[in-house]
């Protein structure tokens, strides 16, 4: 796990860039210069400390240099198949050169050979090409600076900033409207104009020659089963368990001390039941909270009891969460509305004391259909004709004569939701605020009357899919990589912790895509499938708890402590 910078411009700071990386790779900093690019690279060592294994890496022929950020979970079998193949002698031990030998041979569909995390910049000299390419679900971050000549990379919108030094970088304000929309600003855009993020599952290819971005391409994609019943619920539940254990056993692989994230839901329970199976006293970490009704301590103790785990925890209070809010700029560079980055980063920093890669459970209500406002939704799109009726309009008059802070206003604001049309109330679903919501923000920021507030989710709607399926599948595209595995990266790299997340690799995901609807959910339960292959190795109390999630305890927000959606532009990002 690591950061880099790099781009065609050889007047940029990209010392200063590698610098303020420092935190995702503080055991070595290193650039080198190219003909037409320059990369660098800001390393914390994993797999294959010594120094051979630095970046950027170079073939043995010169021709190509490379820097990654992640880990690639199959480079040992890669390895020998790559060594058998094409008679390569390797150097290293490391991963890197794993990938390095896979450009060399098999050139931009390296990816289709590989399962991992990644961001990854290539400068092909041969070519006279910078190529990148981010993995598949966009569990590393990659953004880049085009402005129709210059172009940069970097591994944080932070350090773009830095690199570019001579940009007067400008605030793109329809991003910053979308902000309210999502909580996050979505994929491509950034806070600044000219200034993007790689979507996963997409590579870029910049030719030196002409300064021109001449092609950004999809290398994979999910194609969820509508209908269908191809394999039994026996065989899928076994299939299931055994793609699990496989996973974390991959990710279990580190020339470093490896724990695991415990916040006693069921998605870290089953990463902790089955590391716990192939290695012997494995750490395990958790944050609670100082409001016991909203803290899961008492249960992730118990499961770490039950593994016989080295169990570490730590309590957040109102007081530190108000303190640690200011720290969101610096780590995410742009406005982020997610404040469970705060206990997030506190775990993070508690394992960082004892481990320098965690796994943790992120991505399983995503891909296991764990979400309750799935059923919330699907609840509310079942009333038919009463939705039909323009009553959204009633809500938003009755709501504008309360204060927003008031118990009314909210629930005209949520009834408002409820009859609006299917976006709008997945959006009031996942917190965001509406048309109706920003009209001062619009006029402000000069958005236009005819501006799809919802452009991001309807691109990823499809009608076609079963409803909790569709909502798996827009959550895969949107929600995941640009809120859940963005606040997972930048507040672990931010103590230099390395996040693994074994239930998004990629057989697991395209195996739980391949099934219907009805058996994901089996026995109409959020989750089922899931939970089914767990039977026997957790118990009932563990999986059939409601789920809680790791979010902000409200009495915080009551305290004053915290600041969301205006406030938190107003009085953190100084944007408004």
């Amino acid at each position: 796990m690591c950061g880099f910078v790099g781009g065609n411009n050889v007047g940029w700071n990209y010392g200063r860039g590698i610098e303020s990386l420092r935190h995702r790779g503080p055991d070595s900093q290193k650039l080198a210069s190219f003909n037409g690019a320059t990369l660098g690279f800001a390393r914390l060592s994993i797999i294959d400390p010594s120094h051979a294994a630095d970046q950027p890496m170079i073939s043995q022929d010169q021709a190509v240099a490379l820097v990654f950020n992640g880990e690639i979970y199959d480079y040992k079998a890669l390895r020998e198949e790559i060594a058998k193949e094409f008679k390569y002698e390797f150097l290293t031990h490391s991963d890197t050169e794993v990938l390095l030998a896979a450009y060399s041979h098999w050139g931009d569909r390296w990816v289709d050979h590989v399962d991992g995390m990644f961001a990854v910049a290539v400068v092909d000299q041969r070519q006279q090409k910078i190529k990148l390419f981010r993995d598949r679900v966009g569990i590393k971050p990659l953004y880049y600076f085009h402005d129709g000549h210059n172009f940069a990379f970097a591994s944080e919108l932070n350090a773009l900033v830095q690199c570019c030094s001579s940009v007067n970088f400008e605030i793109d304000y329809s991003a910053l409207y979308d902000f309210l929309t999502y909580r996050y600003i979505p994929a491509p855009k950034t806070a600044y104009r000219y200034a993007y993020k790689l979507l996963p599952s997409h590579w870029l290819c910049f030719d030196i020659r002409t300064n021109q971005i001449d092609n950004i391409s999809k290398y994979w994609s999910i194609n969820p089963l509508v209908n269908g019943d191809n394999i039994s619920n026996a065989d899928a539940v076994h299939h299931l368990a055994d793609l699990i254990d496989a996973a974390v056993k991959s990710q279990l692989v580190a020339d470093v001390p490896v724990g695991c994230f415990l916040s006693g839901g069921v998605d870290s329970s089953a990463i902790v039941s089955s590391a716990s199976l192939q290695c012997e006293r494995l750490k395990t970490f958790s944050i609670g909270f100082d409001v016991l009704s909203h803290s899961e301590t008492t249960v992730a103790k118990s499961v770490a009891e039950m593994f016989c785990t080295e169990h570490y925890e730590e309590v957040l209070t109102a007081a530190e969460a108000g303190a640690l809010v200011k720290m969101l700029p610096s780590w995410y560079g742009e406005p982020f509305g997610d404040t469970s980055a705060i206990p997030t980063y506190l775990v993070a920093k508690l394992a960082r004391r004892h481990v320098t890669v965690v796994l943790t459970g992120d991505g399983g209500d995503e891909i296991f259909g764990g979400y309750r406002w799935y059923r919330v939704f699907k609840q509310c799109t079942q009333t038919n004709g009463l939705r039909r009726l323009p009553l959204e309009h009633v809500f938003r008059f009755l709501k504008a004569g309360f204060r927003k802070q008031s118990l009314t206003y909210r629930v005209f604001n949520g009834l408002e939701g409820v009859f609006s049309d299917d976006l709008t109330l997945y959006a009031k679903l996942l917190r965001g605020l509406v048309a109706s919501d920003k009209r001062a923000y619009a006029d402000r920021w000069g958005i236009p009357s005819d501006y799809d507030d919802l452009w991001y989710f309807r691109q990823y709607w499809r009608e076609d899919l079963p409803i909790l399926t569709r909502l798996q599948y827009l959550d895969f595209h949107t929600y995941l990589p640009d809120d859940i595995l963005t606040k997972v990266d930048r507040v672990t790299m931010a103590v230099s912790l390395e996040a693994r997340v074994p239930l998004l690799s990629q057989a697991i995901v395209e195996f739980m895509f391949s099934l219907p609807e009805v058996q994901r959910f089996l026995c109409g339960q959020l989750k089922g499938l899931f939970k089914r292959s767990l039977r026997g190795r957790l118990p009932p109390a563990i999986l059939d708890r409601q789920k809680k999630g790791f979010s902000i305890p409200p009495a915080y927000y009551d305290s004053n402590e915290l600041s969301e959606h205006e406030e938190l532009l107003k009085n953190v990002y100084g944007l408004i």
